[in-house]
């Protein structure tokens, strides 16, 4: 486990972009935080590090988008609105999750019966009483 704190947007963003530039093909990232912690911020630093240019929000209705322009596909979910796993396995997440590229899930503590053997957790929590900008970046490696 490591823990990281940063004080600042643009501080989430670089660590964000740091573990796109060490992401190798099938890796899953799981986000999980509360909403406006960041996660988003965070996310595009990733896109940034896997060298993806176009803008990457929040796929909410969308549940899932795909970036294929950077050094290896992005697919980049967000399962917040699920209503249950039958969807998951409409849209195919099984050719993400074990496919060639790099899947970031959002709300991934909402499927966990879903999420592979291996896989990252990241976890973005405020601390007010730090300031208003301080997240605590807990990560783990589940394997």
């Amino acid at each position: 486990m490591k823990i990281i704190e940063t004080n600042t947007p643009e501080e989430t963003y670089a660590l964000g972009r740091k573990l796109g530039e060490q992401a190798k093909p099938g890796q899953v990232y799981t986000l999980i935080g509360d909403l406006g912690v960041g996660k988003t911020v965070f996310t595009q630093g990733v896109a940034n590090g896997l060298l993806i240019e176009e803008p990457v929000n929040s796929p909410t209705f969308t549940i899932v988008q795909v970036y294929e322009e950077g050094r290896m596909p992005f697919y980049h979910f967000d399962v917040y609105r699920i209503g249950d796993i039958e969807e998951m396995e409409e849209i195919g997440y099984e050719d993400y999750f074990y496919g060639q590229g790099l899947t970031m899930i959002e709300w991934a503590d909402l499927i966990p019966e879903l999420l592979p053997e291996k896989y990252w957790e990241i976890k973005i929590e405020k601390d007010l009483e730090k300031g208003f900008d301080y997240r605590r970046i807990t990560i783990n490696v589940f394997s």
